[in-house]
């Protein structure tokens, strides 16, 4: 029986380390955020987006791994991307960097012109002609002759 016990507490003393030590794993979650906006500035290492929700420009870092595409989820080449579209960033943080992973290039659907509205107008006259009525005058002259 005692040796049955050591044997027990032998297992106990190896068991109860292999459970802390799986229980010290670090467990790391990636959270893929979205922004849309506009982009105001590209330079060959970040894209910066003026956020429809946000007044300050956001930062974003891409790789060759980000992808560029359109609202239909068609590629589009990166060189096509510049100052001016509205798009849509989905992102991760990677400590303080905000790294993209795709670029949804939308399209414009707004312009910050008014419409132009023309106004046509036309009249319309009608002219009615009265027919003339010539009247035929008759001159009759009567001379008179005296005789003296």
């Amino acid at each position: 029986m005692k040796t049955v016990m050591m044997f027990v507490f032998a297992l106990v003393v190896l068991i109860i380390p292999c459970g802390l030590f799986a229980q010290q794993g670090t467990v790391n979650t990636v959270t893929t955020t979205e922004t849309a906006g506009t982009i105001s500035e590209i330079s060959p290492e970040t894209i910066v987006v003026r956020s429809e929700t946000s007044s300050s420009p956001m930062h974003y870092s891409y790789t060759k791994s980000t992808t560029y595409v359109d609202d239909t989820g068609a590629p589009v080449s990166m060189e096509t991307v510049k100052s001016g579209l509205p798009v849509t960033v989905y992102y991760t943080r990677e400590g303080d960097r905000m790294v993209a992973n795709k670029v949804v290039v939308r399209k414009t659907t707004t312009t910050t012109e008014r419409p132009v509205i023309e106004e046509k107008r036309t009249s319309t006259t009608t002219t009615t002609e009265k027919p003339v009525i010539e009247e035929k005058r008759t001159s009759t002259t009567t001379t008179t002759t005296k005789t003296n």
